[in-house]
């Protein structure tokens, strides 16, 4: 007969728990994942300095890039409805919901500046905020909604329909119009609730703002009053990351500014980072913000970094640059990659990007 010390429990019962020390402390997820931030893969960083070598990498890159976003493409065909029109100082206003089947409706503000003859374009990016993209085009019918954009100089689509350009500022998911009752969300993220839900679906919440970009540029290419060849994207804040998504993943546009957007996922998750609206699935693995920000080259970009931007981490600002640089350098334009660090928070400045958006896509 089996001695009862013998049995198959007790034995692993003794196996199991001599080895522990008294007070064995249990590793958290926070912990393993501030570890793994540390030194992530990022296995598809850029390393090369010739043109070719940059060639190489910008296609397999943005290739890895388009699969971890999932279908970014606009629709083929869609119905404009417009809502309503205004105008002011020689801009009109077009508010259009653009519809297909199988998306959601995509509300665009549409900025025309008077005259005549072609026009270069530019798609004009909101950040975060509950007012959406009314800010952008410079709706602001309150003295709290003026306050908001005065503080942030947020209504820089509005400034460049005045300095010519036609301007086209979509509403991103999940802001403005198109969240609903924030109540709803009892205090939680919308950005955050939003990616999760998404995420069962097997949709990316990022990757569906970036289609949302690609249509409304479409929509400014298809102006009659546009130039095609002519285009450009700006935004601050989220709007200035994706102002880099898109630039980074469409060819077409011609030159970017990206406000108030230099802090990179390596960096972030260390803070339990929570703004699902930014985060690309398995980006770590592969590359990071000064990757995707690389895709660029070797059209023009300007960077803003506002010195009392406490939304950016210093410390993490010139590695990040210098990232980039070698991207741009390796494609033969490095004096397209522009900084313009100015004395001013988190905000638009557009002392360099007005110069070079001129100097760029012209009148």
């Amino acid at each position: 007969m089996r001695s009862p010390n013998s049995s198959p429990d007790s034995r692993w019962t003794r196996r199991a728990f001599a080895t522990l020390p008294a007070m064995a402390a249990a590793q958290t997820i926070d912990g393993e994942i501030r570890r793994m931030a540390e030194a992530p893969p990022l296995a598809m960083r850029f390393t090369g300095s010739t043109t070719a070598e940059f060639t190489n990498w910008r296609g397999a890159f943005q290739a890895k890039l388009g699969e971890l976003l999932g279908p970014i493409d606009p629709p083929a065909r869609w119905d404009m409805v417009e809502e309503s029109r205004s105008e002011r100082e020689g801009v009109r206003r077009l508010s259009l919901v653009l519809r297909a089947g199988g998306v959601r409706d995509l509300p665009v503000h549409l900025l025309e500046p008077s005259g005549s003859g072609k026009r270069a374009a530019v798609l004009a990016l909101h950040g975060h905020g509950k007012h959406g993209y009314d800010p952008v085009a410079g709706i602001a019918e309150t003295p709290e909604r003026r306050a908001d954009l005065d503080k942030a100089n947020y209504d820089y689509g509005w400034q460049l329909a005045r300095r010519g350009y036609l301007v086209a500022v979509p509403c991103f998911t999940p802001f403005g119009r198109r969240l609903g009752d924030p109540a709803a969300y009892k205090g939680e993220d919308p950005c955050g609730v939003t990616f999760v839900r998404m995420q069962l679906f097997g949709q990316v919440l990022m990757g569906e703002n970036l289609r949302d970009a690609l249509w409304a540029l479409e929509l400014l290419a298809l102006h009659p009053r546009a130039d095609p060849a002519r285009m450009a994207c700006v935004g601050l804040s989220y709007g200035g990351r994706m102002a880099m998504l898109t630039a980074a993943m469409s060819d077409r546009i011609r030159a970017a500014v990206c406000s108030g957007a230099l802090n990179v996922m390596q960096e972030r998750v260390r803070g339990r980072y929570g703004c699902g609206a930014q985060v690309i699935p398995g980006l770590l693995k592969y590359g990071d913000v000064p990757e995707i920000g690389s895709l660029i080259a070797p059209r023009p970009c300007v960077w803003e970094v506002g010195q009392k931007d406490g939304l950016m981490v210093k410390a993490w600002l010139e590695p990040s640059l210098e990232r980039m640089r070698r991207a741009w350098k390796a494609a033969g334009s490095p004096d397209n990659l522009q900084v313009d660090s100015f004395d001013g928070g988190h905000r638009w400045n557009g002392a360099a990007a007005y110069p070079m958006l001129e100097r760029v896509l012209g009148g």
